[in-house]
């Protein structure tokens, strides 16, 4: 056989971690590794971390999972703490951010067919969006890369530029539904929306009784300084996709709505055999403890402006390569003058630096929640060697 075990559908790099330690990963040779990639915005709380160790070792200890054919009490606390800090009424336990995104989807079309117009099913999304990997989530993108072999796609989906709200109303009509949006895009490049274009989204889902989605899969818990970034722009949608960090590393999501939205969400729409496993809300408890104790949410601002703020210094070091600084509290964005993906490579091969490439020649800077300003200035100064030991490929 020429192909491996695992399936080869990841360009693997030479990185083979075999242990974590708070911001740094260790490989298997020992070498250590500046981590500010965090698994994509998954390990908040970086690696290791006692509160979330403990309680993942307890209940895997006591019980892991059991069928939603029963009733689940650590699910009903879980989602019970959601709805008490958060905009929604009621909330599905996923196993992931695409299956978090699939729930939201379901749930607008949901909305409109119990209402009688199942033809409003049309939702209308944003170019370079990236909402996943299924089947569903890659139709609700127009991104070639994603689709490209998958047809013939799910049809119910519109296409707009991000952030441009004449386009976005200009699409719709008698069989929408609603908006599904990033309020702060991560793969395509680390770039919030307006506060007006998404004040407008709101705007006309209220005069039209249509549905406002936020994926915040990569953005929400916490990573903004808010715990929701909806909470940034002072917009809140009716339906909302979480994942990633929800569960500092465990793989679990959550698609979160109001009561009126998931009016269509009744006893056999819609299931998930892991989901909301005993497990899963022990390690999304923990994370809750963490990001909502008293002044855990202001130390992530405070430390995202002094991140930036080294990051707008460093800028005129080498302003050949770098060119400006974008995105929200520790959800930030390097652009470049030139390949983002080779610079990356570049910083975590040369100089023990993990970050993540992202549309638009945007390094991601995705550190763990709980730097401190050591961790800031070992980065900045592994930034600036390899910036300045790096020389572009050419074009």
């Amino acid at each position: 056989m020429t192909i491996t075990p695992l399936m080869p559908v990841y360009p693997r790099c030479a990185v083979r971690p075999v242990r974590g330690e708070g911001a740094y990963l260790i490989g298997e040779r020992g070498e250590r590794y500046l981590d500010f990639a965090s698994g994509i915005a998954v390990n908040l709380l970086g690696h290791g971390h006692p509160h979330l160790t403990k309680a993942i070792q307890e209940q895997a200890a006591t019980l892991m999972h059991v069928s939603n054919l029963y009733g689940s009490p650590q699910g009903e606390a879980y989602a019970a703490r959601l709805v008490e800090n958060t905009f929604a009424d009621t909330v599905f336990l996923t196993n992931s951010g695409a299956e978090a995104v699939e729930c939201a989807i379901k749930t607008a079309r949901a909305y409109h067919s119990s209402a009688g117009n199942p033809e409003k099913h049309n939702l209308i999304t944003f170019n370079n969006a990236f909402h996943g990997r299924t089947l569903g989530t890659i139709s609700a993108t127009n991104q070639e890369k994603l689709r490209k072999g998958f047809d013939p796609l799910l049809p119910g989906f519109a296409y707009a530029p991000f952030d441009d709200i004449n386009a976005a109303l200009d699409l719709v009509d008698d069989n929408t539904a609603g908006f599904l949006v990033e309020p702060i895009q991560g793969e395509g490049g680390i770039r919030p929306a307006s506060q007006p274009f998404l004040q407008a989204l709101r705007d006309i889902c209220d005069k039209r009784d249509l549905m406002l989605i936020f994926d915040e899969v990569q953005c929400g818990v916490a990573r903004t300084g808010h715990l929701y970034a909806y909470e940034h722009f002072g917009v809140t949608p009716d339906i909302m996709a979480s994942a990633k960090g929800i569960g500092g590393g465990f793989p679990m999501g959550a698609c979160l709505a109001t009561e009126k939205a998931a009016r269509g969400m009744v006893i056999g729409t819609h299931g998930s055999t892991y989901g909301g496993n005993p497990l899963a809300c022990a390690a999304g408890q923990a994370v809750l403890d963490v990001v909502l104790e008293e002044g855990f949410l202001e130390q992530v601002k405070a430390t995202g402006e002094r991140l930036r703020g080294a990051l707008e210094q460093l800028i005129p070091n080498h302003d050949h390569l770098f060119d400006s600084v974008r995105g929200v509290g520790l959800m930030l964005g390097l652009k470049l003058n030139s390949d983002s993906r080779a610079f990356v490579a570049h910083l975590r091969d040369n100089h023990g630096l993990l970050t993540v490439a992202a549309g638009e020649n945007v390094v991601r800077v995705l550190p763990p929640l709980n730097i401190d300003d050591s961790h800031i200035a070992e980065f900045i100064e592994k930034l600036s060697a390899g910036a300045a030991s790096y020389t572009p490929p050419e074009s």
